[in-house]
Order: C-alpha cells, then structure tokens, then sequence
C-alpha cells in the first residue's frame, strides 16, 4: 500500500496523476503523483496535519515563474484556488490579500481605494504567494518594501504569522519560505493615502512600459535569471548572442525572447528539457564569455 492510499479526508479535490503543463505559462512539464486543491484554510491545514511526514509536498500558484520538468513531480502538489483568492481594503491605507490573488489584481484594489504604493504588482505575474516567496517587484520596488506581515501554514499544519523581518528577504528570495517550507496564505500590506486616479495613472505607465518591453502574449516564465550584482541579464544574454536563437534537445525547440533577451520562451511544442537545456547552455557560454555567473529565478521543480 502505497502513501496514496493513507490520504486523510478532505473537502476539496484530490486528483491522481493530474498533468501539470495546462497550469503552467510555459505549457510544459510532467503529473503531479497527487494534486489537491483544498476547499478552504482549515481544509488545507487538516490535510498537511494528516499527511505522512515523508511525503514532499509542493506549491503551485498560477504557474507563472515556474518550470515543471517532463518526468512530473514527486509527492504533492498543492494548488490554491479562488477560496484563497481575496482581496480587502482596510482603514489606514492597508490591503490584506489571500495567496491565490493576482498581483494585479490586488494593485487594482489599492488603486481603487486610494492606497498608494502597490502599483508595481501591476507589472508582476503571478499570485501573492509567489511574490512573497520571491519577493517579487519591478522597477524599483519589492514586497518588502510594503508587507507588514505574512500568514502561513508549515508543512505540519501549523498557523504561523510572519513579520517582515521574519521573512528574512533578499534579492528575488525570501529565506524563511525555503528554510520552513511554508505555504503562504496570504499577507497584509502598507501604503500611504493618495489620489484614485493619480494611482491608476502610475499603473497604466507600468502597463505601458511592459507591454512594450516584454513578450506578456507568448507562453514564458518571465524574467529567466536574476541580475547579477551591476550587470543585467537581459543584455550579458544578448551580448552572448542567445537572443531569439532556437535550441532543440527533444521538443519543438525553446529560445530567449527576441524582444526581450531575459525572457525563456516556448514558441511551440517545446519540452520542459529544450528550456532547461537552453538556460543550461546560456549560463555556461555567459560564464565561458564574460566570467559572470547567471542564476536561474524561474523556479524548476520534479523529475527530469
């Protein structure tokens, strides 16, 4: 008998052997051995309270800064949906957000409101959970720069809030995610009073600037490798000369963007190990090159 046959009851969905690619931007990648889709928190926690200790589990958001690799992925993968997916306006010039909601979204909210500061999570794909597990921002603004605190589940169930300084931020990386496993839940954020219409202007120039700038219509996981500390990614992939150049190993071919030479893209029917074996072979001729390490912020989870 297998840990799939132990699996504590539920209220939401759990499905077997769910392929991951539909959930992902890239649109590659194996099946989860288990997919759960909770009903709500306590559902959630229940369950992680309730599964063998042994089992990894993962967490998948809306799949837009993740690559799933071609032999699936090991154990559980959690996916919050619309339960986790709130956004509310409070007094002070406050927003508290769930996990599942989109950037976007939760900017729009703000705007809305008259709360300032949260304009740059119009340019940021993807949910809260993945911006407070990266510390997700553009153009010059980050998650720390307006979170107050997070709420969590551990991977035993356990309800946790997180101040800022707990989150033990850095460069596209919060410390205490990976070093807990947590799985975020939402978070409550700052900001400062301002003018509707001023906010929503600031927005649409963010808008404007990315649509300009990046490929937001094709299948990508945005923004492939971090900048290394005075140099830009975008251009040491460029200068090496990967922009736009298709790479095979066993798909439909993979290739960087050429509108913007960060941007892993899938122009077709590429596989999880064309992408992988691209940005492998782009590190190592940037490296050969220019004697700088590139570091992958896409996130890679399962089996090759």
């Amino acid at each position: 008998m297998s840990w799939r046959d132990r699996l504590p009851e539920v209220r939401g969905r759990l499905v077997r052997d769910e392929p991951l690619a539909p959930y992902t931007w890239l649109r590659v990648g194996g099946p989860a051995d288990l997919l759960f889709l909770p009903a709500d928190e306590a559902d959630l926690a229940a369950f992680l309270k309730g599964l063998d200790p042994i089992v990894p589990v993962t967490l998948l958001g809306v799949g837009s800064n993740t690559l799933v690799r071609d032999g699936g992925v090991e154990g559980v993968v959690i996916r919050l949906g619309r339960p986790f997916a709130n956004v509310e306006t409070l007094p002070d010039h406050r927003v508290r957000a769930g996990a599942a909601a989109l950037d976007a979204a939760v900017s729009k909210a703000a705007a809305a409101a008259g709360i300032a500061g949260l304009e740059f999570y119009t340019g940021v794909p993807g949910t809260i959970g993945g911006a407070l597990t990266m510390n997700a921002g553009c153009y010059g603004a980050e998650t720390k720069d307006v979170l107050v605190e997070a709420y969590a589940l551990t991977r035993a169930g356990e309800a946790i809030t997180l101040s800022n300084a707990d989150m033990a931020f850095s460069y596209r990386k919060a410390g205490a995610a990976a070093e807990r496993q947590l799985i975020f839940t939402g978070a409550l954020y700052q900001g400062s009073p301002d003018e509707p219409a001023a906010v929503s202007a600031r927005m649409a120039e963010i808008t404007t600037r990315r649509e300009a700038s990046q490929p937001i219509r094709e299948k990508t996981g945005g923004s492939t490798f971090k900048n290394p500390p005075g140099r830009s990614a975008w251009a040491l992939v460029d200068e090496a000369g990967w922009r736009g150049k298709p790479f095979k190993v066993s798909g439909g071919g993979a290739m960087f963007s050429p509108q913007h030479a960060n941007f892993l893209i899938n122009p077709g029917e590429a596989t999880a190990a064309d992408l992988e074996g691209l940005v492998e072979a782009v590190r190592a001729d940037v490296a050969e090159k220019f004697g700088v390490q590139l570091d992958w912020e896409v996130k890679r989870i399962g089996r090759p």
